[in-house]
């Protein structure tokens, strides 16, 4: 019954037109249409941007997740991993599991700048969570509020609208709102295809002039030069048997034999002279460095080595995964708090991420080499239990 309820929800489909459906002054209207050109021409039609999106967004939804116990330090004093919370986030709704939501989650922030994700509450069991929704970004309209906490968030589709209320001390709502920095809007997100929309445009375009270049054969365009004059009939007569002769791909290799004093004149550069290959590798490579993937690792081999390809994908985790991961794992670890009513906090395992094992080798064997450690001391560091009984020598 829930399920059916969300989708009727989400779709717009719930025919309640009361007090939730109220309108406001101050609301973003192009949000739709700059996340539809976007997705349209940076992620469906420019195959860097779809492979930035889809490695950032694959390689976040591989990572595990934990919970934590802090002490009043703001130390770790107990890394849980069965929870409820857990739990959800294994299987946040019906129709995905971990991996294909957080997926969703980072390409959405990654297209848009902005994440919202609903938590459907069960009313016979308190309003606990039970199940996570993403909202489309475009859909999602925000009611701003007289400090940085908006009054709420309305989710459109259609005719249809929901308003989801904010709790206007604390921020508490049933829809958590993750964004990028953004310098010149105080409530929504600024993707990164926006940063780089030259490029992709760019790039775009000479895909697209390389396919009309092969479409015609891989001639340039050009004009037919008479001396003499033509009238009307006779010169659209000539236009007509060129075009069907001899323009297009289909005929391609054709002998263009011209009778009386004609000359053929081109009037487009050669894809030499515009040096095609090298302007999209340009294009390419500035897509890429605003995402943060090195382009070694979407396809750039000109002096790739397997010792360059593991150091690129090692800076591809710290310099680009694992702050996009603080973002999420901070955000969600707040949400989760309010809606729980818990003090643990949702973080992700790091330990288990194999392309940070130089840098867990790194800091074991400094820590193994400290001799101003004890061995307990060492163990504590890797996360292991005191010896009991045991000296506390440092020798």
């Amino acid at each position: 019954m829930l399920a059916n309820f969300f989708k009727n929800y989400i779709t717009g489909r719930v025919g309640d037109s009361g007090s939730s459906l109220v309108s406001y002054r101050t609301a973003r209207t192009d949000s739709s249409m700059d996340y539809e050109d976007m997705s349209d021409t940076g992620y469906k039609k420019n195959v860097v941007v779809y492979r930035c999106v889809h490695m950032i967004a694959r390689t976040i939804a591989s990572v595990n997740w934990i919970m934590r116990k802090m002490n009043e330090s703001h130390e770790i004093d107990e890394i849980i991993y069965k929870h409820e919370i857990l739990e959800l986030i294994e299987r946040p709704n019906s129709n995905q599991y971990r991996a294909t939501f957080m997926e969703a989650a980072v390409s959405y922030l990654m297209l848009s700048g902005n994440c919202y994700i609903m938590a459907l509450r069960d009313a016979n069991d308190g309003g606990k969570p039970i199940e996570l929704h993403l909202l489309r970004p475009d859909r999602v309209k925000i009611i701003p509020g007289k400090s940085s906490i908006p009054e709420g968030y309305e989710y459109v589709v259609g005719n249809d609208r929901r308003i989801f209320e904010v709790d206007p001390e604390n921020g508490a709502s049933d829809i958590l709102h993750i964004k990028l920095f953004n310098p010149v809007d105080d409530w929504y997100g600024m993707s990164p295809v926006e940063a780089v929309l030259g490029s992709i445009s760019q790039h775009n375009a000479i895909a697209q002039q390389n396919i009309s270049f092969l479409q015609n054969g891989g001639r340039p365009s050009g004009a037919l030069m008479y001396n003499s004059s033509l009238d009307h009939q006779k010169r659209n007569d000539l236009k007509n048997d060129l075009r069907s002769l001899y323009e297009g791909g289909r005929n391609a290799g054709k002998i263009l034999l011209l009778e009386g004093n004609f000359e053929w004149k081109e009037m487009g550069l050669s894809p030499k002279d515009l040096d095609f290959i090298s302007g999209k590798e340009l294009a390419a490579k500035e897509i890429a460095m605003a995402f943060g993937v090195p382009p070694i690792l979407i396809g750039f081999m000109a002096d790739a080595t397997f010792s360059n390809y593991k150091e690129a994908r090692y800076n591809f985790w710290e310099e680009t995964i694992l702050p996009v991961l603080n973002i999420l794992s901070g955000e969600l670890s707040n949400w989760f708090q309010i809606l729980f009513n818990t003090d643990l906090t949702f973080w992700y395992d790091l330990d288990s991420i194999p392309a940070l094992s130089k840098r867990r080798e790194s800091e074991w064997n400094k820590i193994s080499s400290a001799e101003f450690l004890t061995i307990n001391e060492k163990r504590e560091a890797f996360g292991y239990p005191p010896i009991e009984n045991l000296e506390t020598s440092r020798d």
